[in-house]
């Protein structure tokens, strides 16, 4: 068995394929049990964020593995895997605990050092375990990933300096119409994002309104922040009122159209109007970008000047001491898991070792009892002693030493060397260890369409 990532993110696909293949909470579930059924998948856990959809897999084959997962994510974004293919990364082993953890620590996102994503992380594994798709071999890779991050927002200067996305898209705003202190915000939405919007908006100083499709939720968030809950229904009479939409709901079509922002803007008396669509599949049409005096700040937006100064958080703020102790702790975090996972790997060597010596060992002693059928009982049991003890000091040092090389690069083909020196299952299955020595090395970043020229040495089928 061997971890296999695949994802799309804002990393290497546009915000419309991100849209294209976003999940809500049923997508997901579906998404797991599809995963789960496929021929070559044991284990399966989905991070669905509003820029990345990653797949973290236990698979018994490197090259079967990607291809379930991919027709997966391929029949859900109503696609073909060729279509999605130059968008697609996959991480192999080590890579891919590197990668999760990464993720975890925030220093994938498209805001460097945000925090939002351990919380989805922390709900995605939560998900997992709810169904079933979640076993022993993913259970401390997920642990390891939720651990890092709290780590790195813990003991690096990450966590302050990193800013959210919402944070980051509200600094946009201010560009456009100065600060909030005192401004009326409309958000639609009352989830998680909607949550993290309302808060960040009541520090500073806006006069929050919220709107949801529950109404009982947008109420208790409302008053949570100071603010006041209005019906949805009243969209257009509220966005007349209102200086900035702020909108992030989890429906899969468009929930506030031309139509309703043009009714708005009759009666604002040209005021300038901010619209923040930070949800994906995005909320507002497309068109109401066009329109006079409306300003869009969408994911995007936020892609773009990312793209524009790459290797460069967005909001320009996480020190690159910080960033590198992030780094360097997810390195330490993932070679501890690595070393784990490799003792894990040859412990059935060493067991298997044993409990063949313990069998030669019985087997003499009953051979012996034949053979000096009068040697009295202290005897006997002194002998059985004696031979018991030198099999244990014999095997002391290799079994010792196996487990210590384990956690060194391709540690486990000392593991094979064992089981083919002393004979142990060789005609059974190796493919633990094997799966788990073997790393193709992918360059990072490596593609699914990359995948198709990539000459992999020594991975397996």
């Amino acid at each position: 068995m061997s971890l296999l990532a695949v994802g799309i993110s804002h990393q290497t696909a546009p915000v419309a394929l991100l849209e294209q293949v976003a999940m809500s909470g049923h997508d997901t579930v579906k998404t797991l049990h599809e995963l789960v059924g496929a021929e070559h998948v044991t284990e399966a856990l989905v991070l669905a964020t509003c820029n990345r959809i990653e797949v973290f897999a236990e698979v018994d084959r490197f090259h079967g593995g990607i291809t379930d997962v991919s027709h997966v994510l391929a029949r859900h974004a109503g696609a073909t895997v060729e279509e999605l293919s130059p968008y697609v990364t996959v991480h192999y082993e080590d890579q891919a605990i590197a990668h999760l953890c990464t993720v975890a620590a925030g220093l994938d996102s498209m805001v460097v050092g945000e925090t939002q994503v351990l919380g989805q992380l922390r709900a995605a594994y939560a998900l997992a375990q709810e169904e079933g798709t979640i076993g022993r071999e993913l259970h401390p890779i997920a642990q390891r990933a939720l651990r890092v991050g709290k780590r790195v927002h813990a003991e690096t200067g990450i966590d302050k300096a990193g800013a959210s996305l919402v944070s980051v898209a509200l600094d946009r705003v201010t560009d456009t119409l100065g600060e909030l202190a005192g401004r009326p915000v409309l958000v639609v939405g009352a989830g998680s994002m909607g949550a993290l919007a309302a808060t960040t908006l009541a520090r500073r100083g806006a006069a929050v309104t919220v709107s949801s499709r529950t109404p009982a939720s947008a109420a208790r968030l409302a008053e949570s922040v100071g603010g006041r809950q209005a019906d949805l229904e009243r969209l257009a009479e509220e966005l007349t009122a209102a200086d900035v939409l702020v909108t992030c709901t989890g429906a899969t079509g468009t929930v506030i159209g031309t139509d309703v922002v043009s009714t708005a803007l009759a009666g604002r008396g040209g005021r300038p109007l901010v619209i923040v669509d930070l949800a994906l599949p995005r909320d507002v049409d497309t068109a109401v970008a066009g329109l006079p005096g409306v300003h869009v700040v969408d994911l995007a937006m936020l892609q773009g000047e990312r793209a524009a100064h790459p290797g460069r958080p967005v909001a320009g703020s996480v020190a690159a001491d910080d960033i590198a102790a992030a780094h360097a702790l997810v390195e330490l975090e993932t070679s501890l898991l690595r070393a784990e996972r490799q003792a894990a790997a040859v412990a059935p060597t060493v067991s298997a070792l044993r409990s063949q010596a313990a069998e030669v060992v019985d087997a003499e002693l009953l051979r012996l009892s034949t053979r000096l059928p009068d040697l009295d009982a202290k005897a006997r049991s002194e002998i059985a002693r004696t031979v018991r003890r030198v099999v244990d000091k014999l095997l002391h040092e290799p079994t010792v030493r196996v487990k210590e090389l384990a956690s060194a690069p391709n540690g486990t083909d000392y593991a094979d060397a064992l089981r083919a020196l002393f004979g142990l299952g060789l005609d059974g299955d190796t493919s633990l260890s094997r799966a788990v020595s073997v790393d193709p090395q992918l360059p990072a970043g490596t593609t699914l369409a990359a995948l198709d020229v990539l000459s992999v040495e020594g991975a397996p089928e």
